[in-house]
């Protein structure tokens, strides 16, 4: 059997590539191992940033493999159990301190929406892309954290919109929405995504870290909260050598080099 998906590291960037093209359904399989290799990758300080997506350019995900919910459901014990799971590793990759992009283009549809909304950095196709959580349309419900993100990521109205009736919207829309962060053309999604990787990999690893945690769930901390949160990330790195490096090459009138 094929590897679910394809590791690799460049200039401190990690890609998982979902190895299963052209759909690139994201299986029981994918799942196991980024449960396990998460916690690794997420510990290693010379990971800076990470990137997921597909292999080929025809889709991201098309979702979760369907089929295997019986067997998945059987083997965790409960339905709980095994959307727990999911949300286990989903919130690794949101709150595990280490920057994560992802890349859409084709379908994005289920879990292959779900997964790029607990990403910090989103980059769309400007051709192609069809984003959604199509779960309605199966007399279902978004069931990966996609009806909790998706609202915090672009507000109620559209949230709604395009959950309750099953719309998938292309990546202009989901810039204008604020979906994304950007679009770029389908064949250079994946270089786009590996500078953007690099460039974050490139700034000060404990602030990067520090920030994510300020910013992530902000929206359900009151202003005296993250105001708070913000002071104790001015005093973590404060006196840091990526600090005094900062400040040494403002002063010389050069470029930082952080991370040494």
């Amino acid at each position: 059997m094929a590897d679910p998906y394809l590791f690799t590291v460049s200039n401190n960037v990690a890609t998982f590539s979902i190895n299963d093209a052209p759909w690139n359904l994201m299986s029981l399989e994918y799942i196991d191992r980024l449960e396990e290799q998460l916690p690794e990758v997420l510990a290693d300080d010379d990971i800076r940033a990470m990137i997921f997506t597909g292999e080929g350019l025809d889709n991201f995900s098309a979702g979760m493999n369907l089929k295997q919910i019986p067997a998945g459901t059987k083997r965790a014990g409960s339905s709980e159990a095994f959307f727990g799971q999911r949300h286990k590793v989903l919130g690794m990759i949101e709150r595990g301190g280490t920057p994560a992009i992802a890349t859409l283009y084709g379908y994005c549809l289920g879990g292959g929406l779900e997964l790029p909304l607990a990403c910090h950095f989103r980059i769309a196709a400007t051709t192609g892309a069809q984003i959604g959580l199509p779960e309605m349309d199966l007399g279902t419900v978004p069931a990966w954290g996609g009806s909790a993100r998706l609202p915090r990521a672009v507000g109620s109205t559209y949230a709604l919109d395009i959950i309750l009736r099953g719309r998938k919207i292309d990546g202009h829309e989901a810039y204008r929405i604020g979906l994304v962060s950007e679009l770029v053309p389908v064949d250079t999604i994946k270089d786009r995504a590996q500078a953007l990787g690099e460039e974050i990999a490139a700034q000060p690893r404990q602030a990067v870290k520090s920030m994510l945690d300020v910013v992530v769930g902000h929206e359900t901390k009151t202003l005296d909260e993250s105001m708070a949160d913000e002071s104790a990330a001015v005093l973590a790195n404060r006196d840091t050598p990526d600090a005094k490096e900062g400040m040494s090459a403002f002063m010389e009138k050069r470029k930082a080099v952080f991370n040494q």
